[in-house]
């Protein structure tokens, strides 16, 4: 394997280039940048041992817990609607997380690139807790989405944390596979249904805090390796508005946000062609593009470095991410409200139906890994895995009031067995694409793609479900006040609605969730064509070749040529 440099504000893509950057006088952040670029082996600082089990167990126990927390309150959503009396918001307790994450998410990969990995990642660990604990005490529905939006913050900076941990700790080739942390997200609905059947939903989040404590006691008194040479803390601060892009931040956030609330607020408390939704929209669009240019500037020091993130691997494998985990997120949101307001059946049964989608996405999770270092190429596994979901959540658009078991069992081991396998690849696809310098801004990257496709389709999943429904029900039922219904929520509504009109209000539910799976479908699509790209390379000899040679390509090397030239 053999060593590369690079300049701090160009990624080279030729040797005609690299022999002149190298015969330049080196400058003091060139030198840490030759010197942090060596292959990825020789800057593992290995920990083994009882320590490592340690680490990995804390670890996976906090991946496990943020992936939790995005599918617990799925189960609980129906009840939490009747207590609050706000159907009208349920896009908004998986959005309001979402949107958290998704807003700070690219500056943490910064975070940790010139911050202390143990003590960054405890800091957020921290956030999410205290967002655990506020949504726990909710007392209104806009509490609880506040709540949701801080824990969201908090888990922004957690799951790539712990990706670059592991990495700074063991070989790429050693390293292990994340499916103890996709277990949270595949029980998450079975545990949030017996909490909120057997007890309250309350302890959906309270439950963070006890386990919690297991996570950041054993961080805190254990040594963790560094994955690039830090300055002090003291020199960090002082440049952190050059570290850390604070200009690119304060132009993407408000982009992020004002996008997400025109979705939001289009169709349910503004029209599509309000003043309001329409202003939001043009903010959101001038205000991306200014932050687009600035980035662009920036390069290697951008919010979302343009070297990195222009690989061909990297943004497949994030355009991959983004429309996989919006297909999850769609179909574990909305079957719940099938099966306890079409279906009629409690919480806990709710996520007892959802076994059909936790068992064959937890044996995808782990037949993908084996599969990979098999195959050794990743696009064939994804693209296995984007069509069985896109299939499977079409099926799921045939739901109506009286289909039959084997029918909805069916359609979510198709689902859930495709979803799984596709879990892993992007992250396994961008390990393998970039430099130990690169890595935490990749991950920070592929995990962002992870939190703003749901936060965007979440509101649109629920924008459609919220527009279809009230016309719905005055076909169906035309003798109910659509009104009353949707303000009981999605399983209190049985009390107001006569025998003679629940049939009726059944299927408008029904058709109304048929549209937001059809969408859900659509993503599954988009995923399929993503994965083409994601890098057509056999990853076992990943370990006898630098960075550089694993991810060249000639229609790369001219991305990487164009952006040298703006310098």
């Amino acid at each position: 394997m053999e060593t590369y440099s690079e300049p701090t504000h160009s990624d080279p893509s030729t040797s005609e280039q690299m022999a002149m950057a190298s015969s330049s006088p080196p400058s003091t952040d060139a030198d840490l940048e030759d010197k942090t670029k060596s292959p990825k082996t020789d800057n593992v600082e290995v920990v083994t041992g009882a320590r490592l089990l340690l680490m990995l167990a804390s670890l996976s126990l906090a991946c496990f817990l943020i992936l939790l927390d995005t599918s617990i309150v799925s189960t609980a959503i129906p009840k939490i609607t009747d207590h609050f009396h706000s159907l009208p918001d349920v896009g908004w307790y998986g959005s309001a997380y979402q949107l958290g994450s998704s807003v700070l998410q690219p500056l943490t990969g910064k975070i940790y690139n010139h911050f202390s990995l143990k003590w960054t990642f405890i800091a957020f660990f921290a956030i999410f807790e205290l967002g655990s604990a506020i949504c726990g005490a909710a007392q209104s529905s806009a509490m609880l989405i506040v709540g949701r939006a801080v824990s969201g913050v908090g888990a922004s900076a957690l799951i790539n944390g712990a990706f670059t941990i592991v990495s700074s700790s063991v070989p790429l080739e050693k390293q292990p596979r994340n499916a103890v942390a996709q277990l949270g997200v595949a029980i998450g609905p079975l545990v949030g249904g017996a909490f909120t059947h057997g007890y309250t939903w309350r302890w959906c989040f309270y439950i963070n805090l006890p386990l919690g404590a297991l996570v950041a006691f054993p961080l805190i008194l254990m040594h963790i390796p560094e994955q690039v040479p830090k300055e002090s803390p003291g020199s960090a601060l002082r440049k952190v508005h050059h570290h850390l892009d604070l200009v690119g931040f304060a132009l993407f956030a408000p982009a992020v946000i004002q996008l997400l609330l025109a979705l939001q607020f289009g169709g349910n408390q503004f029209a599509w062609n309000s003043s309001q939704v329409i202003g939001l929209f043009c903010g959101a669009g001038a205000t991306f593009i200014v932050w687009l240019v600035w980035n662009y500037h920036k390069g290697d020091d951008g919010l979302l470095p343009v070297p990195t993130i222009r690989r061909r691997a990297v943004w497949m494998s994030g355009l991959n991410y983004t429309f996989l985990m919006s297909t999850l997120f769609g179909a574990s949101y909305f079957l719940p409200i099938y099966f306890q307001a079409v279906k009629g059946v409690n919480a806990i049964m709710s996520g007892v139906y959802l076994l059909a989608t936790i068992l064959p996405q937890l044996v995808g999770a782990v037949l993908s890994g084996t599969l990979i270092s098999k195959i050794g190429y990743i696009p064939p596994i994804s693209i296995f895995a984007a069509t069985l979901t896109s299939i499977g959540s079409g099926l799921y658009a045939m739901l109506q009031p009286g289909t039959s078991t084997a029918k909805w069992v069916g359609y979510q081991v198709l689902t859930g067995f495709g979803r799984g396998t596709g879990f892993t690849t992007p992250v396994t696809a961008v390990q393998h694409a970039v430099s130990k310098t690169e890595l935490s801004s990749a991950l920070a990257f592929i995990v962002w793609c992870q939190y703003i496709g749901p936060a965007i389709f979440l509101s649109l999943y629920n924008t459609i479900f919220d527009t279809s429904l009230r016309p719905q029900l005055r076909e169906h039922a035309p003798n109910t006040n659509a009104n009353a219904i949707i303000m009981a929520g999605a399983t209190e509504f049985r009390r107001i609605v006569h025998a003679q009109d629940l049939p009726g209000v059944l299927v408008a539910f029904s058709n109304s969730l048929d549209r937001v799976f059809y969408l859900v479908a659509a993503a599954g699509v988009v995923a399929w064509f993503a994965a083409w790209g994601m890098g057509w390379k056999d990853i076992r000899k990943t370990k006898e070749e630098s960075p550089a040679d694993s991810t060249a390509n000639i229609d790369e090397e001219k991305d990487q040529h164009d952006t040298d030239n703006r310098v």
